[in-house]
């Protein structure tokens, strides 16, 4: 059982989706690194941010490599062998904790659970961080399982909601993993990426404006927009 009181004194959050780029408010520190033990993967759909009710998009949860390995037959992507997931860490302070707190609880109603657990950072010399992270686990009702890529990748071109296009999160998604260390990239989430580029005949290796708007969305980390998720 946590201690929530005691874990508000030293909050931290870690972020696998957009959270990478589009950080919390009133965070004073970010810290690139991963949590052992999952595999990320679009398999949660989204109804209020990058879809809607009756078109619903697809985001990121995490699965546990455990129960991942139990659906992996299903899985086109069962390549991954790696049980790391790279991501930032983000340290609020104390008195900002329940503010940030509501706010993340809004951005995340769609399907996610709140867990705990070690985030190791980039720099090896650092010890764990006990970090917060919003999960949708395979009971929520946005869980939607294995999907073949091809079709998943079509999906998402065709997905968009009140937080903006699908394809964006993706690409943002890629880019912003891309840019954490040498070795946080995403098989899963470049191949889908490639796919959705190939699908819209576009230059499959071509992030350069995606990076641009990653930068500048860390570039201001004071802004706030509602409409946004956490780590979907």
């Amino acid at each position: 059982m946590v201690d929530e009181s005691k874990f508000a004194e030293n909050f931290w959050l870690f972020g696998y989706g957009s959270l990478i780029w589009k950080p919390p408010p009133h965070f004073d520190k970010r810290v690139p690194g991963f949590i052992e033990g999952y595999v990320r993967r679009f398999w949660q759909a989204s109804e209020d941010h990058r879809g809607t009710p009756n078109a619903p998009g697809r985001v990121v949860t995490l699965i546990d490599h455990n129960h991942w390995m139990t659906l992996s037959a299903h899985d086109l992507h069962k390549s991954t062998t790696s049980t790391k997931v790279w991501g930032a860490a983000y340290h609020i302070p104390p008195q900002h904790v329940a503010e940030v707190r509501e706010y993340l609880d809004i951005r995340e109603i769609n399907g996610y659970s709140i867990q705990y657990t070690p985030f190791h950072p980039t720099d090896s010399s650092s010890p764990p961080i006990h970090c917060l992270v919003y999960i949708g686990l395979p009971d929520n009702p946005q869980f939607l399982g294995a999907q073949e890529p091809e079709a998943l990748a079509n999906h998402i071109l065709r997905s968009s909601g009140p937080s903006g296009a699908n394809k964006e999160y993706l690409y943002m998604l890629e880019t912003a993993l891309d840019g954490l260390s040498m070795d946080s990239g995403d098989e899963h989430v470049s191949d889908l990426a490639r796919r959705c580029r190939r699908l819209e005949g576009v230059d499959v290796d071509d992030t350069t404006e995606t990076r641009k708007e990653v930068e500048e969305e860390l570039m201001d980390p004071g802004m706030t927009d509602g409409k946004e998720e956490t780590e979907k």
